[in-house]
């Protein structure tokens, strides 16, 4: 059976010189006309201005500030759970690590060393494990914060493909999220080492982080490496800690026997930031 159209053309269409085109328009200062872009993009998607920190359209002076919005304090109440849903999203898939093997959609998964990189030590780490999928959409609020407390360790940006990361995509595009442009972010916790990979797509034009900035562009091909042990680089449970420049999907590794999610969350249901997402066994 042949995939559908929508995910033949992503395979022919030139999806970086795209990302590259869009991510020059969502930074331009355009004025009016970009007031204009963004009153059309809130009335399509149904973005809920009334609880951002800057609900006038006219305010943002590019697409870019407008799409990476803060939010009002309190918007979003962080629960008192060992552990928090990191953005407002939707569950792609959660779950245990098969092994080393990520469940994605029906019929595909992939590996956790492909997904971080090939650090098969790292990967080593979060055998028989617990994930969690979670995509964003385009009406979301699109900072990523912090599920828990933690201290960076390391931060890596694997260049890949810019495929689309909807679930009609990871239904039918094999190891999609191992396959795609992503910035892996590696922590130490109380509970041991945590993984937060911020996976890219198409018109994706950047992700960034609170540590580094700007982590992409550049794209020089080639996987880039930061050690940040003995920094003292510690975040705290709901505090920001990236965020994408056009939306994408964030993919969550915690090791075996650590984390039972929330009894609440199934497939494809809508989660928000600060709500619970599970408890660590103690």
């Amino acid at each position: 059976m042949f995939p559908p159209l929508a995910i033949q053309a992503q395979h022919l269409l030139p999806k970086l010189l795209l990302t590259r085109l869009m991510g020059r328009l969502a930074g331009a200062r355009g004025g009016a006309l970009t007031t204009a872009v963004i009153r059309r993009f809130i009335a399509h998607y149904g973005v809920d201005m009334a609880e951002a920190a800057e609900p006038r359209p006219e305010a943002y002076d590019t697409f870019n500030a407008f799409f990476t919005r803060a939010l009002q304090p309190g918007a979003r109440p962080i629960a008192p759970a060992d552990l928090v849903c990191p953005v407002d999203a939707a569950i792609s898939q959660f779950g245990p690590i098969e092994h080393d093997q990520i469940f994605q959609a029906k019929g595909h998964s992939y590996s956790t060393t492909a997904l971080v990189g090939g650090d098969a030590e790292l990967a080593r780490r979060f055998d028989h494990g617990h994930f969690a999928t979670l995509y964003l959409s385009p009406k979301d609020y699109h900072r990523i914060h912090m599920p828990c407390d933690g201290t960076l360790v390391q931060m890596v940006h694997v260049p890949g493909e810019l495929y689309s990361v909807n679930p009609l995509t990871a239904r039918h595009v094999p190891g999609l999220f191992a396959r795609n442009e992503r910035v892996v972010c590696v922590f130490d916790t109380a509970f041991g080492p945590f993984v937060n990979v911020l996976v890219g797509a198409t018109i994706v034009g950047s992700m960034a982080t609170v540590w580094h900035g700007v982590v992409n562009p550049p794209r020089p091909g080639s996987i880039r490496r930061w050690d940040y042990r003995g920094q003292g680089i510690a975040l705290k449970k709901g505090e920001e800690m990236g965020r994408f420049l056009l939306g994408s999907t964030v993919v969550m590794l915690f090791p075996q026997g650590i984390v039972s999610f929330n009894p609440d969350w199934a497939t494809a249901r809508a989660v928000r930031l600060g709500e619970p997402m599970g408890r660590i066994a103690r």
